[in-house]
């Protein structure tokens, strides 16, 4: 039994949980990497094994990987950028003809993750709040501007003065001008998701983000919050989505206010944190995908109050070559 993590670029700590988590049950299970650029993946070069594949926007992507999960005997999937999802998904049953699942939402919720208009109006049919969007010609400053199609936090901008607005902010049809919520006013928090194959909530953990570097947390704060129980409240059943979903939401500081931002349907790079309090979604995936066992609600399984502070750590390849 064998796992690939496709995209995995710098995603060193999901590799390394999902091979602890294999071997525990599968001893001669291995875990693959696939990246675009694998001689220069740290995840590819910490996997059991390693391969290229296109670019994610290359029509043969989908086929790519499934010939090469074939070759390795590879059954499970897990994928980790966006941009990917949609193809996964759309592609679902090619790899399910051939033995290989894919832990991707459904098409229809991905492509409702990937429009952010789209998933301002799922969050409000969940009865959950989310930031006012302007009309271009009718706003009120502070307002913050983001892309209906981004990620990343790329073509991001904090507007306080009218000034600092430019033609391309109005122009581009894709930029949103947003209700702009105060991080002196509200907490910003990632919570990690798990909802197993019959689209039920199983987990959440609360992760505060204290520190981002390039759009990815650097420091975290692991807390059981009131999110836990409004999140089992307002999502406790979504059609189509499975695995880890990554969800962002503020919090108000003093007041009972919670607004969803953004649903990511693949495991976030911050996930690490809610691994190592507890909350073991490589293992349900292992034990739901090739030990068909339920996963049941487990939603007090992972240490409160714990702080994670990442830093850099080199990985060495010897005798590399530069083409």
């Amino acid at each position: 039994m064998n796992i690939l993590i496709s995209s995995a670029g710098r995603r060193v700590s999901l590799v390394r949980a999902f091979q602890k988590e294999l071997k525990k049950l599968y001893p001669q299970g291995k875990v693959f990497a696939s990246d675009a650029n694998p001689q220069l993946s740290g995840a590819c070069q910490v996997a059991d094994g390693y391969f290229k594949v296109p670019l994610v926007d290359n029509p043969d992507y989908p086929n790519s990987l499934i010939r090469q999960c074939k070759e390795r005997d590879i059954k499970l999937l897990i994928p980790t950028i966006d941009s990917e999802l949609l193809p996964l998904a759309n592609n679902e049953a090619a790899f399910a003809e051939c033995g290989i699942w894919t832990v991707v939402a459904s098409a229809d919720f991905v492509r409702q993750c990937r429009d952010k208009r789209k998933i301002h109006q799922f969050f409000k049919d969940a009865g959950i709040a989310v930031a006012k969007e302007y009309d271009k010609a009718n706003y009120n400053l502070p307002i913050f501007i983001k892309p209906v199609d981004g990620s990343r936090s790329v073509d991001t901008y904090l507007i306080r003065e009218a000034k600092d607005l430019t033609d391309y902010h109005f122009q581009n049809d894709k930029l949103m001008f947003l209700e702009y919520l105060d991080h002196e006013l509200y907490d910003e928090y990632t919570c990690d998701l798990y909802f197993g194959r019959d689209h039920d909530l199983k987990c959440v953990v609360p992760r505060k983000r204290l520190e981002v570097r390039d759009g990815e947390v650097n420091k975290a704060l692991a807390v059981a919050n009131d999110l836990v129980p409004y999140l089992k409240e307002h999502l406790g059943h979504i059609e189509g989505a499975i695995g880890c979903l990554t969800a962002q939401f503020f919090k108000h500081k003093s007041e009972d206010k919670i607004y969803g931002i953004e649903i990511n349907p693949r495991f976030g790079g911050g996930y690490p944190l809610s691994y190592l309090a507890g909350a073991n979604y490589p293992a349900w995936i292992i034990k739901e995908f090739f030990k068909g066992e339920k996963i049941e609600p487990q939603f007090d399984c992972w240490e409160h109050d714990l702080l994670m502070i990442r830093y850099d750590e080199e990985i060495l390849v010897h005798g590399y070559k530069d083409k």
